[in-house]
């Protein structure tokens, strides 16, 4: 299912937002659960996945819902039909989250390559103690051209795309060009 805006709340994600969110990563987020607590077998994931989304698209009446008080829910809903121990097992799983290189960019300052580096490793290590898996980082062009301090792209700029996908290997988050936005997952996330 996707998230249609204005059908489900915008989740808060410590200090991040995001919307227009499928809902796979609840699903998976039980059967994780469900796992760990030895009942793989769980005939009921379905219908407890789709009461979630039935509530996040028809009663939720927050516009803004932390991700930590969805989980509250679905904790309590497995609890309310007999499955404690699932409910015992539940992990906090964020749905993808895009972010901003431009952003990052501005913050570190024009010509500060390291500060750069720094915040992004920051952000990813922050959203991956929150429960995110994969993030997708957008607007690159806007950033590399902002921390070389021009308004023209050419060879240095080339060069430093080259090096922010390079970075975000040595990283282990496997990162893949998807048109203009990076994807990388967090789960092997290492420190340099």
């Amino acid at each position: 299912m996707i998230c249609i805006a204005g059908n489900m709340p915008v989740l808060k994600i410590g200090e991040y937002q995001t919307t227009n969110y499928d809902t796979y990563w609840i699903r998976t987020a039980i059967e994780e659960a469900a796992h760990r607590a030895d009942q793989e077998h769980f005939a009921f994931i379905d219908e407890v996945y789709d009461g979630i989304v039935h509530y996040l698209e028809n009663k939720c009446p927050l516009k803004l819902l932390p991700i930590e008080d969805l989980f509250t829910r679905i904790e309590h809903t497995l609890k309310r039909i007999g499955c404690e121990p699932i409910a015992n097992s539940l992990k906090i799983v964020c749905p993808p989250i895009t972010l901003s290189l431009q952003r990052a960019a501005t913050e570190a300052g024009s010509g500060f390559e390291l500060a750069f580096y720094n915040l992004l490793f920051k952000e990813m290590k922050e959203l991956k103690a929150r429960g995110a898996r994969e993030i997708f980082f957008s607007q690159i062009r806007e950033s590399v051209l902002l921390l070389k301090q021009t308004d023209q792209w050419d060879e240095d700029c080339e060069h430093l795309e080259q090096d922010i996908l390079l970075w975000f290997k040595k990283t282990g988050t496997q990162p893949q060009r998807q048109g203009h936005r990076i994807r990388c997952s967090l789960e092997k996330i290492k420190a340099l």
